[in-house]
């Protein structure tokens, strides 16, 4: 009888013992509940004191809270954008706990705060695509639209005092639904091929113009050439015909023979036949060994 009381006993006292301790880790923060009212929290960020720790058995409870990164996934949802289209986004957020005390007395524990982030995500994503065409949601403004995302995101959550800090805010999915897209495909591909078409038809009225004033500067260009030479022809011929005329006068019978001379040159070539009378003025300078 007395072992066994002895055994109760022992087993009380462990049980009691192991009661009055907890184990907080690195990874973890706790918030101590005394009678379901919050008296104090343990390695919250900036207090950090993880390890064994000591409370009132019975009478305090450890309620513990990651201090890790955690991420809330949303499921993909429609949201209308500013030119009335309406677009299937997937997107998630990432957060993690800063005061534990403010986050058990806002939302409780994660459940509560994946409800309240999932009323602030939608409220967000619908307010800020509401304000863009969804062309430019979709053709590629999404870094800008998502640092305007979280900035909402942070307000709505610093405003209600959450106990959470936002790390990011990411969409990983802006589409048409699968029953438009097609449609607004096909209206997006008809807008696109007309402004190509006028790209096209601008470019070609203005190679047109380039060609044209081309061709103009070329007929100038070419006009004052020809007439440039033919003024430099002119000047040539003239200052020919003042040697001319300057041997003349100098020395007439060699300007006689050295004119015959070339006229020979010019009308006489290998294997040429030439049918003419002897006393023909044309060879006056072979009629005698003098060239008289």
């Amino acid at each position: 009888m007395i072992r066994t009381f002895g055994i109760i006993v022992l087993a009380v006292v462990v049980f009691v013992g192991l009661q009055s301790v907890y184990i907080v880790n690195e990874r973890e923060q706790a918030l101590i509940l005394r009678l379901g009212e919050p008296v104090a929290s343990v390695n919250e960020p900036g207090y950090e004191d993880p390890g064994l720790h000591f409370k009132l058995p019975f009478v305090m409870e450890v309620l513990t809270f990651d201090k890790r990164n955690l991420e809330f996934d949303m499921q993909p949802e429609e949201i209308q954008a500013a030119d009335q289209v309406r677009l299937v986004v997937d997107a998630f957020l990432r957060y993690r706990v800063t005061n534990p005390l403010r986050f058990y007395q806002t939302v409780t524990d994660e459940d509560g705060a994946r409800l309240r982030l999932r009323s602030i995500m939608d409220d967000s994503l619908r307010g800020v695509i509401a304000s863009i065409p969804s062309n430019d949601v979709i053709s590629g403004q999404r870094a800008e639209l998502m640092d305007r995302v979280q900035a909402a995101v942070e307000t709505q959550v610093a405003t209600q005092d959450l106990g959470i800090e936002v790390i990011d805010v990411r969409i990983l999915r802006a589409d048409l639904p699968q029953q438009i897209g097609e449609r607004v495909f096909q209206r997006m591909r008809s807008e696109r091929e007309q402004e190509a078409a006028r790209i096209r038809a601008e470019g070609d009225q203005l190679a047109a113009e380039i060609r044209a004033d081309a061709e103009r500067q070329a007929t100038i260009i070419e006009a004052e050439a020809r007439a440039e030479s033919e003024r430099i022809r002119g000047e040539g011929d003239a200052r020919r015909n003042a040697i001319y005329a300057e041997a003349y006068g100098r020395d007439p019978e060699f300007f006689s023979f050295y004119r015959s001379m070339d006229a020979y040159r010019a009308a006489i070539g290998a294997g040429t036949p030439i049918v003419i009378p002897p006393d023909s003025e044309f060879f006056e300078y072979f009629r005698s060994e003098g060239g008289q």
